[in-house]
């Protein structure tokens, strides 16, 4: 079973200038819940209730917005704005949250291994807050579950088909078909944020995992990128070697809301439902 969940949310946000010099990135709205919680959503719809943030000392009001504030909610009890803190007092009182500062940013990869000493089970989950995913159905982690079950020696990762001409965006797989669904495949290949054209694959890694315990053994010998980061991606290619990883093509939208460009459009999209 997955009964953790990691979020690395330590990031500054810069693309979002001036507002997250104050306001975590995370925190910013779609529509009236931060997104962030969007995400938290999504943990809880695949019934794990076990969060760990990795974030930094200058974002507390994250660890604040999880929290109850007993004045707010007398001032307005009785009130018609009563309801709108149930859903979120409910992920309060249900949720075991903890909080780890990652002192250095020094890349996905360094912020999953933050959490190792909270991670005892054999599974668990990664989400990346950026990443909003819509579903009418099951959530993506709720998918990648199913899957997981399939696969319990494994990691899994979404993937989604992106446009040619934005691979340099993200970490691109390739592999070969598991099902003849053409939804799952045993991945041979991954590069991080290739040069455009110089794939064969245009399936896109997407800000969800389900990782195993041998993964923080790798990430402990992988070495920094030329930026001096750790990146996950160059992990799960050494899991990918022996055979250990397989990419999820799973049913829903995701938003990228990692830019403004993307973050307006959860806003649009969010509002027409």
């Amino acid at each position: 079973m997955v009964t953790k969940c990691i979020l690395p949310v330590a990031g500054f946000g810069t693309r979002f200038l001036p507002v997250t010099k104050a306001v975590p990135k995370e925190l910013l709205p779609i529509l009236d819940k931060p997104l962030v919680h969007y995400s938290i959503d999504e943990v809880m719809s695949a019934n794990i209730f076990n969060t760990i943030f990795i974030t930094n000392k200058y974002k507390s009001s994250i660890k604040d917005y999880f929290s109850r504030h007993d004045y707010l909610e007398d001032l307005i009890r009785g009130s018609t704005k009563e309801s709108k803190l149930l859903e979120l007092n409910k992920i309060i009182n249900t949720f075991d949250m903890s909080f780890i500062d990652q002192t250095s940013m020094l890349g996905l990869g360094h912020a999953i291994l933050q959490a190792e000493d909270l991670i005892e089970e054999d599974l668990f989950a990664v989400i990346l807050p950026d990443d909003v995913c819509y579903n009418d159905g099951d959530s993506v982690l709720s998918q990648m579950l199913k899957i997981s079950n399939k696969h319990q020696d494994k990691c899994i990762i979404a993937v989604e088909e992106v446009n040619n001409n934005l691979i340099d965006r993200y970490g691109i797989v390739d592999g070969t078909y598991t099902d003849n669904s053409k939804t799952t495949l045993l991945v041979q290949n991954m590069v991080e944020k290739p040069q455009v054209g110089s794939t064969k694959s245009n399936l896109a890694i997407i800000g969800r995992y389900i990782l195993t315990q041998e993964i923080f053994k790798i990430l402990k010998t992988t070495p920094p990128d030329n930026r001096g980061e750790i990146q996950i991606t160059d992990a799960l290619l050494k899991m990918a070697e022996k055979g250990k990883v397989i990419a999820y093509k799973f049913e829903g939208t995701r938003i990228d809301c990692g830019s403004v460009n993307g973050y307006l459009f959860a806003n649009n999209f969010f509002s027409r439902l």
